[in-house]
């Protein structure tokens, strides 16, 4: 099977590309580094020809709603047109579990895309899955300075291999609307997350967690952000992440 994965170079989009060439599938990497812009449509019928299955994980790095509804429904309705054209039977799109429930500027982005694959002219699955094991880690990379402010908020991390893995199940059945929602195997607390990862680094930052105000951050404190229905779990916790990326790259990525 020919799989076009939007986003093939970012983190999500190397285990899927992997995951899918683990399986024997034909993956076909959809990004401006191989020539096919998800903004402008340059290159995209060339990218999707002979495809069958469209997985777009492809990201923007922003928290406002107006830079994320821009990317999104771009790339969205870019990424659509060109996979009805060619003729793809299945699109998967990979969103994120609580995104209605929680109206940070990013989601709103989100639930463009959804609608716009919903709405669109190919077939689809959407799967939403919970913040990846590496989002503490991406937290702490985005502040600088003694003292690292997390906001209160419940998780339940996942790992992205895992997601990968179901991104392709899906890609490798039929069209099924929203998926089963895809979470870890245990709900953790960001800012505890926070402090361990920075234990492990061994580094002596403080963490701090108060309760900020706004709807936004109080739906993130009180479990917006949990699955709210039945779906797989993954199996891998965020201890067992934590252990085999120290092992992998030293001091958790410092």
């Amino acid at each position: 099977m020919r799989v076009a994965v939007a986003g093939g170079t970012g983190m999500t989009g190397r285990h899927v590309v992997q995951a899918l060439a683990a399986r024997g599938h034909d993956p076909v990497v959809v990004a401006r580094s191989r020539g096919a812009d998800l903004l402008t449509g340059r290159g995209l019928d060339a990218a999707l020809e002979s495809v069958d299955v469209v997985i777009d994980v492809s990201n923007v790095t922003t928290v406002g709603r107006r830079r994320s509804e821009a990317f999104f429904g771009t790339a969205g309705r870019n990424l659509l047109a060109a996979g009805e054209k060619a003729g793809v039977r299945h699109h998967v799109a990979l969103s994120i579990v609580g995104i209605d429930r929680v109206a940070l500027g990013y989601y709103q982005g989100k639930l463009l895309q959804e609608k716009l694959v919903r709405t669109g002219p190919v077939p689809w699955t959407v799967l939403r899955a919970t913040q990846f094991h590496e989002f503490a880690l991406q937290l702490l990379d985005r502040t600088r300075g003694p003292v690292a402010v997390v906001p209160p908020m419940a998780t339940q991390p996942v790992a992205v291999r895992e997601v990968a893995e179901a991104l392709v199940d899906l890609a490798e059945g039929e069209p099924g609307g929203m998926a089963p929602q895809l979470a870890g195997p245990r709900v953790e607390n960001m800012a505890d997350l926070t402090r361990r990862l920075l234990h492990a680094r061994g580094s002596r930052r403080l963490v701090l967690s108060p309760r900020l105000p706004g709807a936004v951050f109080a739906a993130m404190a009180d479990g917006g952000l949990l699955p709210t229905e039945p779906g797989d779990r993954g199996g891998q916790t965020w201890d067992e992440w934590l252990e085999e990326h120290v092992h992998e790259t030293g001091r958790a990525g410092s």
